[in-house]
């Protein structure tokens, strides 16, 4: 029998848990806690992955094992192989512009007092889908310049220091004196002669496109030792109404029209009509054919063709960078509040002027941001697809092409699942060199 207690004594206390035990209880509570994250990671990334790598070595019933024949087309296919060329293009260009752009808008607006509010205009396209950026640029880069917005400031700009053609659609009508020379040019059937009025009628200009200077057409009048005549629009409204070849009250000169005396295959005097489509050419025109140079009747300069095969994959990226450069300024701007304002004054007080300070200071202390938003959007353009689907036109979407988009239209338009798989795959295998290389990164900064 064990001794009796003592009367009111405090009982034994009882004996701690053991290490071991408190540890497995702690492993189990945190794998509970881990559990429906680990499910969803398995579901929704580790199986797709896996299944998607399986799927690549299977033809395209999926019945039959094609080894590796889908990844010998990644090299051989001209679709895929066009697409893994604009991936190297957006890869090597839209992270560095963005980044580019981001790092002089952190800089700049850093001692502006409106900073913050440019800040916010900028950063403003994150808020907007890559659906609704795609709708705005397909618009923005539309040919018509009365639509696309950057066609009307390419245009305006043009017509600035080359101004256009008022007369791209005029022509000789019925027996005219005119003919045509050759590079959109009109000469007189025969030479002039001083002291005998010339007609040079036309058709072909709607009258809402004539000039705003065009006044009513004014029939020539002979004058002596010089040559005159009158260039107009040959039409006046209605049927039987006007005389052909004839100036009509109702009818409009050809404001601005230049006209040239051609001798021998020179030109010897050279004018411009004008608002009421009259000329006057001296004394050494005589004997001369009169020409109406190509320049007058040339096409009106219609901009650039942005969603062209040539311009397409660098408008897109153009509409990117609009998008992710508040992104970049944000993070840098972030990484610039905290570089310590002693090391840019005191490199103000050795003489170094803005530029070397920016260059030689500010940049070599944001480069962990620098590369952190370089990463990211190099990862982000390696698996770009809503901007180019949407934006490149049917006709162009070719040479637009990126392994993304490649992918969706193997796996889904041409049902080639097999190459698609493959393609994702290889997606995957361009992606894991750049994770890496931010992992160690951060993993370095982490020891410092």
């Amino acid at each position: 029998m064990p001794p009796a207690t003592a009367a009111g004594a405090a009982p034994a206390p009882a004996a701690a848990p053991s290490r071991k035990s408190v540890t497995g209880t702690r492993r189990t509570v945190a794998a509970l806690f881990l559990l429906p994250a680990l499910v969803l990671l398995g579901a929704l990334v580790v199986y797709p992955i896996g299944y998607s790598l399986v799927r690549s070595f299977y033809d395209q019933s999926g019945d039959g094992f094609a080894g590796f024949d889908n990844y010998q087309a990644l090299f051989t296919d001209d679709g895929i192989r066009t697409a893994l060329k604009n991936n190297v293009v957006w890869v090597v260009f839209a992270p560095t512009v963005a980044t580019a752009l981001g790092l002089v808008f952190a800089v700049l607006t850093e001692r502006v007092r409106w900073g913050t509010a440019f800040k916010l205009v900028v950063f403003m396209p994150m808020a907007i889908s890559m659906l609704a950026a795609g709708i705005i640029f397909r618009l923005v880069y539309d040919q018509d310049p009365d639509k696309g917005v950057a066609n009307a400031v390419w245009v305006g700009v043009h017509d600035t220091f080359a101004e256009a053609s008022a007369f791209p659609k005029a022509h000789p009508g019925r027996e005219s004196p005119l003919q045509a020379a050759g590079g959109g040019a009109f000469v007189t059937r025969e030479p002039v002669r001083t002291g005998e009025p010339v007609v040079l009628p036309l058709v072909g200009v709607a009258p809402d496109r004539m000039p705003g200077d065009a006044r009513a057409a004014v029939a020539p009048r002979a004058e002596p030792g010089k040559i005159t005549g009158t260039t107009w629009q040959d039409f006046t409204r209605g049927k039987g109404v006007g005389e052909l070849n004839g100036v009509d009250g109702s009818e409009l000169g050809y404001a601005g029209m230049r006209i040239e005396a051609v001798k021998d295959g020179r030109v010897v005097a050279t004018t411009t009509a004008a608002g009421d489509g009259t000329f006057t050419l001296p004394a050494a025109a005589d004997g001369a054919l009169l020409r109406l140079p190509g320049d007058n009747f040339r096409e009106a300069y219609n901009g650039l063709n942005w969603l062209g095969p040539s311009l397409v994959t660098p408008a897109i990226i153009g509409a990117y960078v609009w998008m992710w450069a508040g992104f970049a300024m944000v993070l840098i701007a972030a990484g610039l509040a905290g570089v310590p304002r002693e090391l840019l004054e005191a490199a103000r007080v050795d003489g170094a002027n803005e530029w070397q300070v920016f260059r030689r200071v500010t940049v070599p202390l944001l480069a962990p941001v620098l590369a952190v938003v370089v990463v990211t959007l190099m990862i982000n353009v390696l698996k770009i697809f809503d901007l180019v689907f949407i934006i490149a036109p049917g006709s162009s979407q070719d040479d637009a092409n990126v392994l993304a988009l490649e992918l969706y239209r193997k796996g889904f338009a041409a049902d080639q699942p097999g190459v698609a798989s493959a393609i994702a795959v290889f997606l995957l295998l361009l992606v894991i060199p750049v994770m890496w290389f931010n992992i160690r990164r951060l993993r370095r900064e982490v020891r410092r």
